[in-house]
This record gives C-alpha cells, sequence and structure tokens, in this order.
C-alpha cells in the first residue's frame, strides 16, 4: 500500500479569481505508484503559536476575550475545507489546493486574520480522503484512506491575506445585518439626510460616544 506524506511549498493569491482566493501548493510523495487521489483538507489556525501585540489583543477580544482567560479561550479553530482530484504519480507530484476566502465578519475567520497587522498566520493542513492504487499482488485495484494523521504546517504570512482582501475590497470590509435592522438603518440614514453608509454609522458612534477612524 502506497504511503502517503504531504508539505505545503507556498500560499499565494490567485491573481485571475473572481472572488479571493488563495492556491496551496502541495507536495506530495509516495512509496509507491498512485492511480488517482481524491483528496480532502480542513485547514486550522492554530492561534496559539504565534505572539499577539496590544492593538491587535484588544481587536481579538470578542473573539477570545480578555488575555486574562487565553489560556483556556485560545484553542485552534476550523478555517477551511478544500478537496482536489489529483491524477496518478509515482514517487512524488505538486498540486493546488483551491482556497475560497471570505471578508464576511460573521466568519470567525474573518475576523480573526483582519484582527491581525503583521507576522504569520500559523496554519495546520488536516489530510483525508481515498487512494487508488495498484493490488498488493500488482493487478486490480486497491481503495484506501488516506490516514488521519497525515498533516503540515505552514506559516502564511499576514500580508498576503491583506493584500488579497485589498485587491476585492480596497480600503473597505463586509459586515451582513439582518433585513430589520437594515431597513431600520436605511429609515435613520433617509431621516437625517445622509448620503451613504458610513455616514450614517459614523453618525450612530459619534451618537454612541464611540470614535470613529476615516
Amino acid at each position: 500500500m502506497a504511503q502517503l506524506e504531504f508539505a505545503v511549498q507556498e500560499v499565494v493569491a490567485e491573481q485571475h479569481a473572481v472572488t479571493p482566493t488563495l492556491l496551496a501548493r502541495l507536495r506530495i510523495s509516495s512509496t509507491g505508484p498512485v492511480h488517482a487521489l481524491a483528496l480532502r483538507c480542513q485547514l486550522r489556525i492554530d492561534v496559539r503559536r504565534r505572539r499577539y501585540d496590544d492593538a491587535e489583543a484588544d481587536a481579538l477580544l470578542d473573539l477570545f476575550g480578555p488575555r486574562s482567560r487565553w489560556s483556556d479561550t485560545l484553542t485552534p479553530f476550523s478555517w477551511l475545507h478544500a478537496t482536489a482530484m489529483v491524477p496518478g504519480f509515482t514517487g512524488g507530484t505538486v498540486t493546488d489546493l483551491v482556497l475560497p476566502c471570505s471578508y464576511d465578519f460573521e466568519v470567525t475567520g474573518a475576523r480573526y486574520l483582519h484582527a491581525l497587522r503583521s507576522g504569520d498566520v500559523p496554519i495546520e493542513f488536516l489530510f483525508s480522503g481515498t487512494v487508488f492504487a495498484a493490488g498488493e499482488t500488482g493487478s486490480g485495484l486497491a481503495v484506501t484512506p488516506v490516514p488521519w494523521d497525515r498533516q503540515a504546517r505552514y506559516d502564511l504570512p499576514v500580508r498576503v491575506w491583506r493584500e488579497l482582501m485589498d485587491r476585492y475590497y480596497p480600503d473597505a470590509g463586509w459586515l451582513r445585518l439582518d433585513r430589520d435592522t437594515l431597513d431600520a438603518l436605511g429609515r435613520y440614514k433617509s431621516a437625517h439626510g445622509l448620503t451613504g453608509w458610513d455616514d450614517t454609522v459614523r453618525r450612530l458612534l459619534a451618537g454612541a460616544g464611540q470614535v470613529s477612524h476615516g
């Protein structure tokens, strides 16, 4: 039975995607010929494997609470899932995992990444799937699962993610609201003669004694 090992060579921005997308370039090594590989991968952010400055800690308050609680709350979380159908190979091959990214602040990963200003994002790639290879006698087809302990680590520069989002959402973010809230916000905007949503939210923040930057 072919034994597989995985390594992440790099993670880069897809230059021509319609929506924000990263490409993870994988190096797959095998001890025997592989006819095909149906690969699944879960990406998990191991938030414990980096340091956070005070500004980042403040921005992460709603996710992890104050620093005094981080020994309990700072735990890895699932970020993305990806699949790939890898053609047959002998010895090793390189393939890309397509990783569509969201800037929806309802998504934990987007809120976490938005809070970071520099350094790296510590990512764990957890692999599973199905290997199609020759049977033990050299004939027929053996179908075996990718062992659950197959994984790899990669430190994604925060710069790569921020540049990707700046390309699709320059100087902006994305916030989803309930329809009732959006309707009420629209009525407030019209009643006060405001011309844009930023002006509307800034007016509300000022009324609540909060400083709006921008």
